[in-house]
């Protein structure tokens, strides 16, 4: 490489304004003992892989090795977030009857954002912020779009768009809400259709 040439890098996996969350693809005949799920760009690179320490605790790792985010599954339908250091930064939780149609999000700028989807048969959420008083924002943030890749296993992937004006700690909570979601659709385990 010449001097003046600048070293090229990777984007972050937070600075990505769309990245896809998805099941590894796995044999049907073989017990699988891979990540749980793995993040990755459009083109197909992985960036970091989720795996499940406990019932109630995941942990997503970059590809470096490097704890991205942890996850715990504190209550029904309530996570928290937490750095490599073990600091908080982050929550997701689903009120309401069906838990897998509107996710509440606290960043750790404080910032509310919602995941949202019209009813169960939509295979898209929107992502939508409200004041700290409740009041809503103007726009979409994001969106999340649910698609089967394996319809004999039922892998699910998810597309995750997400506009360029929210920050990287934002779109770590983002993922790890998309991650959130997923487990409350596919719990550990279960082998019914998603909600």
């Amino acid at each position: 490489m010449a001097e003046d040439e600048v070293p090229k890098t990777e984007p972050g996996l937070f600075d990505l304004d769309a990245v896809v969350v998805g099941q590894p693809k796995r044999s049907r005949w073989r017990r699988y003992l891979g990540p749980a799920l793995a993040v990755s760009t459009r083109e197909g690179t992985t960036l970091a892989s989720l795996t499940c320490t406990d019932d109630t605790h995941y942990v997503l790792t970059h590809t470096s090795g490097e704890v991205v985010v942890r996850i715990e599954h504190s209550g029904p339908a309530e996570f928290r977030f937490t750095d490599a250091a073990h600091r908080e930064i982050g929550s997701a939780g689903a009120p309401g009857l069906f838990k897998s149609n509107q996710l509440e999000l606290r960043t750790d700028q404080g910032r509310h954002l919602f995941l949202t989807r019209p009813g169960l048969p939509f295979t898209q959420w929107h992502l939508t912020e409200t004041t700290p008083e409740g009041e809503p924002t103007q726009g979409i943030l994001g969106r999340v779009t649910v698609s089967t890749i394996d319809s004999w296993i039922g892998l699910q992937q998810y597309v995750v768009d997400m506009a360029p004006r929210l920050e990287a700690g934002d779109r770590r909570t983002v993922v790890a809400a998309v991650i959130c979601l997923h487990l409350l659709r596919r719990p550990p385990g279960d082998s019914a259709a998603p909600a």
